[in-house]
């Protein structure tokens, strides 16, 4: 009899500790990023950021712990497909990444556009406008699988892409490309950053939307959608705006 109460006591214990330690992990998010100034960067240790402000402010509405890696974008995307993290930011959207993610609502509005050195008169309107240019940008990225793109409808064009953001804006300002195709607001962040004063922004190509991806295999869909659901909430009341404001970046429309 004895050996009964032990045993049943003992079962419930380890049930009860298993049910808790599935929903303390059900209940922490880790959330990836880069290098990618002004919406991603560190501060004395800890990552920040118009986005980590938004995610924070979504995770604390639905009480789940959210924790922050900024890496490599290789490895930060590699962790989140092997189940080491749940989610990366900020990101375009494209059906390579829709096979394997659940998107967020577009977290802020941005656009991809062309710098140039000041005393190139260029205004882009269209692909033929850079005939000719050969044109840095960082990648493999969404931004250079974009001027692939424009490569098609621009003849002479030659893309020199780059391992960083940086270093084609500091060949643009040595001369050494003709322009950089990039987002505007990390382009501005760059110039600002590393003071370089003779290079303009000849214009959009287009405009596009930020999310936040989180992995379909390593997350419960409900999991998704409670922190969407509580998104959509914030960016009614006007609580989204308010955050990108303070970085002037402008919200995404959401219809």
């Amino acid at each position: 009899m004895n050996k009964s109460i032990f045993f049943f006591w003992f079962a419930a214990i380890f049930m009860t500790a298993l049910i808790f330690s599935s929903q303390a992990y059900s209940e922490t998010l880790v959330f990836n990023t880069q290098d990618f100034p002004p919406f991603s960067y560190k501060v004395e240790g800890k990552v920040k950021g118009p986005a980590v402000e938004i995610i924070k402010a979504v995770c604390k509405k639905i009480n789940v712990t959210c924790s922050f890696r900024l890496l490599p974008w290789t490895r930060a995307q590699n962790y989140v497909k092997e189940g080491k993290s749940n989610a990366m930011f900020v990101i375009g959207w494209n059906k390579a990444r829709d096979a394997w993610l659940y998107f967020s609502p577009p977290i802020m509005k941005t656009e991809y556009g062309f710098f140039v050195k000041d005393d190139n008169p260029l205004e882009f309107k269209d692909a033929s406008d850079v005939k000719g240019y050969k044109i840095g940008v960082y990648g493999p990225s969404n931004t250079s699988r974009s001027l692939e793109k424009i490569k098609a409808k621009a003849d002479g064009l030659t893309i020199d892409l780059r391992p960083d953001d940086e270093s084609g804006f500091k060949k643009l300002s040595g001369g050494r490309v003709d322009a950089v195709f990039s987002n505007r607001d990390v382009g501005f962040a760059i110039i600002k950053k590393i003071h370089l004063g003779n290079i303009r922004y000849a214009g959009k190509q287009r405009e596009l939307n930020y999310y936040i991806g989180f992995s379909k295999k390593f997350n419960e869909k409900q999991v998704v959608d409670k922190f969407n659901n509580k998104f959509m909430e914030l960016y009614k009341n006007g609580s989204i705006k308010k955050i990108l404001d303070k970085y002037f970046l402008e919200p995404a429309v959401i219809k």
